[in-house]
């Protein structure tokens, strides 16, 4: 995506993010692996360690062995878990292997404020 495009997007979403690394900044798109170097790069220069980003890809016929490659721990957002099928995006055959999933973003948030008041 480009700057321009987030940005009127992120508007609408009306979300503070800590860092924002579009195709544009990068200089690729998926599924090069430039895009994984470069995050994990621009993240630890701002004291995020590859060891605290949660790959969550928007679709599942995206997570793959790249995240894995990079040490990366991913979660799957699993819209379609009440429906047959995969809609417009491909059968991925297997079905992934991921650190974590949840049905919704929702679940995702609850789970993690959970573990927050845990510690």
């Amino acid at each position: 995506m480009d700057n321009e495009t987030f940005q009127a997007s992120n508007r609408r979403l009306q979300v503070g993010f800590d860092a924002i690394y579009t195709a544009e900044d990068i200089g690729s798109y998926k599924p090069s692996a430039r895009n994984f170097d470069y995050m994990i790069e621009k993240l630890e220069g701002i004291g995020v360690k590859k060891e605290k980003i949660l790959h969550t890809p928007k679709v599942s016929s995206t997570i793959t062995s790249r995240q894995t490659a990079h040490g990366l721990k991913s979660c799957w957002i699993y819209r379609r878990h009440a429906q047959k099928g995969f809609g417009a995006t491909m059968n991925p055959g297997e079905m992934p292997q991921v650190d974590f999933r949840f049905n919704s973003m929702h679940e995702l948030v609850k789970s993690h404020q959970e573990q927050l008041r845990v510690k």
